[in-house]
């Protein structure tokens, strides 16, 4: 048994030093990565986020200009949606996806690691702006004709444009990626109806952004050719119309919302059970509200344009749509709720976490149906009402849920336990201050106040409603910096995690903490939807690596079974580590640089390079042969 899982280690392993971190396709890595990369463009939008709420603490301050606000709040926003909460949620699925489906790694490994760097590349790309003061300055949906030439001249629109181009090869290609590897690398007996939750919401956001994506895309490279080229797409005095901007934008937007709040919401399934000590009450129904909720959100983005002057009966459709739409939300609500009542539940920080989610995560569905009635919607939008409505679902709905995976599988990651009085100081730090900083937006935008306004005369009734927004986001992030510190004090000092601390029922805990690289020595079998929890199944994966079956040492390989009963089929040869996503990442950063810079002789130069890292890629690598 040793021989072969040291056969196993030898064939794995990867190089130390830079060049090991260059070259790495170890969906673990790239997984870890994603989320400190993540985390930092959070904190970089936290600070935006808390300058502009000193700016707004009370009336007529003075602290930035209206630039510097408007700057600060679109900034805000791109790296919220863009650069942290997606992101995060692709480390999540990238660490954990293989490790619960009992395979070896992601289908295209080299794919997946081209997906990170230019994750990264486009972050720096779009925060290369900062420096020059042309940081996109239009807010994150850069309405026209606002963002069009004569109204913005410099390039702050550029970076924001080319920017999310840039970003969305990387989303497309990671999307690709998790759904090839959920439907053809589950373990033998994992059939589609014993998936694990946060395995189907993967899958679901995975379909919506590539069916949501193109929009964007055609957006922005419509207003591109429309700044610098001389096109004219937006302007009805050449045949234009500026709502093809807004149409556009929000047939990916709204999708995007439940993009984002998929992999939160399979995180919080995840979490439930195990907590909860019992199997998640409705699980076919769980999964069946999380594909129906990613097609539902399709066909919902015009709400977001009610204030437009849109036909009756098109609003009258979609505020339907609208209103359907929380239907699955509610079998997914009351489905956590019946697992919690029937169970007996621990409050560890990871559950306290999930438990915050459902209540803020309630108050924001209300107030989005709230939203779906056409009246009220004309009434409060583009009002501070909006802005609390959405950190209730977005913050509420996807932080609260990444903070719950942080700790829950921060001893699976890491191989120490994080501090528990810690983790709950900070939970109810964050609990506290973010209901402190959002909820009296719903007052302040019912007196009135617009959004995206940089300061505001005293005598409106919105000063103290503003002053304690500001001071509540002061202790939401001393909560956020408290999780910082509890991380960073239990990599060093917290005390060695065993594989499965908390009792989990999926596969990831039935391996070592942190696990190896070849993450199972032998492939496992599962009969049942809490794979972990069948003791019995488990004792014949150590059986059969004692024997040696399923071992798969020859080379790296993972195995392939059928889509839907998940049926042994073939033995996959998997790529190993290589420099070539990275040289790629870096060709198409030359491509966009020179795109924005109007040096096109560098755009074209950068276009050959990334043919020549796709030749490169493509080259037949060396096998490892046996000793």
């Amino acid at each position: 048994m040793e021989a072969h899982v040291e056969r196993l280690e030898k064939v794995w392993a990867e190089p130390a030093g830079i060049v090991s971190f260059l070259t790495s396709v170890d969906h673990k890595r790239i997984g870890i990565r994603y989320l400190f990369t993540a985390f930092a463009f959070f904190v970089a939008a936290g600070i935006e986020a808390l300058v502009m709420r000193a700016q707004l603490a009370r009336p007529r301050e003075g602290l930035v200009s209206p630039e510097t606000f408007d700057q600060l709040f679109s900034l805000h926003g791109t790296t919220m949606i863009f650069l942290f909460v997606t992101p995060m949620l692709s480390g999540f699925g990238n660490y954990l996806v293989p490790l619960m489906i009992g395979a070896r790694d992601m289908a295209f490994p080299r794919l997946n690691a081209l997906s990170y760097w230019i994750f990264l590349a486009s972050g720096l790309f779009i925060y290369s702006s900062v420096p020059f003061g042309l940081a996109p300055n239009d807010g994150w949906f850069n309405y026209v004709p606002l963002s069009e030439k004569a109204f913005t001249p410099d390039k702050n629109i550029d970076f924001y444009a080319l920017g999310l181009i840039f970003i969305t090869i990387s989303t497309t290609a990671g999307a690709a990626n998790f759904i090839v590897t959920i439907f053809k690398l589950r373990a033998p007996g994992m059939s589609i109806n014993r998936m694990p939750l946060f395995c189907w919401a993967v899958l679901a956001t995975s379909f919506a952004v590539i069916f949501a994506l193109p929009s964007l895309t055609v957006a922005n490279t419509m207003l591109e050719l429309e700044r610098n080229w001389g096109f004219h797409f937006f302007q009805p005095a050449h045949g234009g119309d500026p709502l093809l901007w807004q149409h556009l934008f929000w047939i990916f937007g709204h999708p995007d919302v439940y993009i984002i709040f998929l992999p939160a919401i399979g995180i919080v399934s995840s979490v439930v059970p195990v907590f909860s000590r019992r199997s998640i009450v409705g699980y076919e129904w769980l999964a069946l509200a999380t594909v129906l909720t990613g097609i539902v959100g399709f066909g919902v983005w015009v709400h977001h344009m009610f204030a437009t002057g849109l036909p009756q009966i098109s609003m009258t459709f979609f505020s339907a749509a609208s209103f359907m739409i929380v239907i699955p939300s509610g079998i997914q609500i009351f489905a956590w709720l019946a697992t919690m009542l029937t169970g007996r539940p621990v409050l560890k920080t990871p559950f306290l976490y999930v438990l915050g989610f459902v209540v803020v995560f309630v108050i924001g569905g209300l107030t989005g149906v709230m939203f779906a009635a056409v009246p009220f919607d004309q009434q409060t939008t583009d009002s501070y009402f909006v802005v609390a409505h959405f950190h209730y679902v977005l913050f509420g709905g996807a932080v609260f849920p990444i903070f719950a995976g942080v700790h829950y599988w921060f001893p699976k990651m890491s191989g120490r336990m994080y501090h528990e009085l810690a983790g709950q100081v900070s939970f109810w730090l964050v609990f506290v201050g973010f209901n402190l900083t959002f909820f009296p937006m719903h007052v302040s935008g019912l007196l009135g106040m617009p959004r995206r306004v940089y300061t505001y005369p005293s005598g409106l009734g919105w000063d103290a409603y503003n002053l304690l927004s500001t001071i509540g986001s002061g202790v939401l992030a001393a909560g956020i910096l408290v999780i910082v510190l509890n991380v960073l004090w239990s990599l060093r000092r917290g005390a060695p995690a065993l594989s499965d601390p908390w009792g989990g029922n999926t596969l990831e805990w039935s391996t070592s903490s942190p696990p190896p690289h070849f993450n199972f020595p032998v492939i496992p079998i599962v009969r049942s939807a809490d794979p972990n929890w069948d003791l019995e199944d488990r004792r014949q994966d150590a059986l059969r690596l004692e024997r040696g079956e399923l071992l798969l040492v020859d080379g790296h390989q993972t195995l392939a079974t059928t889509v839907l009963e998940g049926e042994a089929e073939e033995e996959l040869h998997m790529p190993s580590e290589s420099i070539w996503p990275f040289v790629l990442a870096l060709a198409f950063s030359v491509v966009f640089f020179g795109l924005l810079l109007h040096l096109y002789g560098v755009a074209t130069l950068g276009c050959i390079l990334v043919a020549g890292s796709i030749a490169g890629w493509h080259r037949p690598q060396r096998e490892l042969q046996d000793q």
